[in-house]
């Protein structure tokens, strides 16, 4: 399971990095200006947004599994379809569509993952398998700097259209359901299912004990986000998500390009945005064990510090590539890293019932914030400013999030809290 989820993410990561490196020649191809490319960008980060504000409930209602399968046959026939656009009007419809699928693929496989592993370990599993986000981005950004002068940027676009498609019949195969979302419903189909994952878990010679879902089923997955004592956490969830998102997006979508303006060729631009995603790989892994040991908020809530510091020293050391390259590899750790670790966090602080919409919401949230930072990427260097400024600016967002995560955490401390008193309180009674 661990395994497949990896994959799946990692296909996303690829398709994902792999349209900020055909931008030049896309824009070569139809002779474009930098600024034209913005609704490219945002059109495949608008669809992620609505595909996670629809596929989440979705998860909710008919499985993890299921809607898995549904979002990677989606993004895997629209790149594929995209590689056949004729004009710019085309890419950017297909681009969309192929973040529909994107945004249900990803927070499922977050959630699904979440739900089978253990407590102690959760967030170091989760993160682990989010790695693979980063491995498929870092191979993304090396794959299209060669298949782009081998095969231009369609057979980019087709190879990442195959891959996803080739992964189906392995995912109907052998993805099992979440043994948590079945439970809540005491259908007999779903307890057979449950006892069938059950006993491969167990082994063959052991019993399989009996299992209960252990919490009530909300009325509306959507509402139980804005319930009393939850509303609080969902919204700092969202200004985490929205910030983080809007830095690590703004970053891997026109780092590129303000590079290659200011004078690097391609390859040197891939190996520094190689060196984000590798750095993001380091981050997730690290931080995730850090948040099992640790207050998880507050881990995180210095880690986006830390990132606006090194936001700040590649902003004013632009023109060395040297520099560049440790700030960007600091930054994938830190705030890649760190928005890893967001996902694990809303998986953790969400009931079964409306864990796959909140996770899917916060990364929907997060999606504004990408949006956002794609298109004011274009309006800024349409209105001509400096690159140290448009760098320099991605400090603010970074602060804003560790700032919501040091109050997550104050938030979370206090409902422990109050939750410990409850039981203190029934156990004299």
């Amino acid at each position: 399971m661990l395994f497949l989820c990896f994959i799946i993410v990692a296909i996303d990561g690829l398709d994902t990095a792999c349209v900020s490196f055909i931008g030049p020649a896309i824009r070569a191809h139809w002779n474009l200006t930098a600024a034209a490319l913005a609704p490219l960008f945002g059109a495949g980060l608008a669809g992620l947004m609505v595909g996670a504000l629809c596929f989440g409930p979705m998860a909710d209602e008919i499985g993890r599994k299921n809607v898995l399968v549904i979002s990677v046959l989606v993004f895997g026939l629209a790149s594929l379809a995209s590689a056949f656009s004729t004009s710019l009007q085309a890419l950017v419809l297909m681009r969309f569509i192929t973040g529909l699928g994107l945004g249900g693929a990803m927070p499922n496989a977050i959630t699904l993952t979440s739900e089978y592993c253990p407590t102690p370990r959760r967030s170091g599993l989760v993160t682990l398998m989010f790695c693979g986000f980063t491995v498929g981005a870092a191979g993304g950004a090396l794959m299209s700097a060669q298949l782009v002068s081998l095969m231009g940027w369609k057979g980019v676009l087709i190879v990442g259209g195959v891959l996803p498609l080739a992964a189906v019949p392995f995912m109907v195969l052998w993805l099992p359901e979440s043994i948590r979302f079945l439970l809540l419903s005491r259908s007999d189909k779903n307890l057979r299912q449950v006892n069938a994952i059950a006993s491969k878990i167990a082994g063959a010679n052991e019993p399989v004990p009996a299992l209960y879902a252990g919490e009530a089923v909300a009325r509306s997955s959507v509402g139980a986000l804005f319930a009393p004592g939850v509303f609080f956490g969902t919204m700092l969830l969202w200004s985490t998500f929205f910030m983080s998102l809007l830095v690590v997006y703004s970053l891997t979508n026109w780092l590129p390009v303000l590079l290659t303006t200011s004078g690097m060729s391609l390859k040197q631009t891939s190996l520094i945005i190689m060196l984000f995603q590798v750095g993001a790989t380091a981050g997730g892994i690290w931080l995730g064990r850090l948040m099992d040991r640790h207050d998880p908020q507050v881990v995180l809530g210095w880690s986006y510090t830390a990132s606006a510091g090194l936001i700040l020293i590649c902003a004013f050391a632009a023109q060395s590539a040297i520099i560049v390259s440790l700030c960007v590899f600091g930054i994938g750790l830190f705030a890649s890293g760190g928005q890893m670790g967001g996902y694990a966090l809303a998986a953790g602080y969400y009931a079964t019932s409306s864990r796959a919409t909140g996770v899917a919401w916060s990364n929907a949230a997060g999606r504004t914030g990408s949006v956002l930072g794609s298109v004011a990427g274009g309006a800024l260097l349409g209105m001509g400013l400096e690159q140290r400024d448009i760098i320099l600016s991605l400090a603010v967002p970074a602060l804003i999030a560790a700032i919501s995560l040091f109050a997550f955490s104050r938030v979370r401390n206090g409902q422990a809290a109050r939750a410990a008193d409850n039981l203190v309180g029934s156990a004299t009674e």
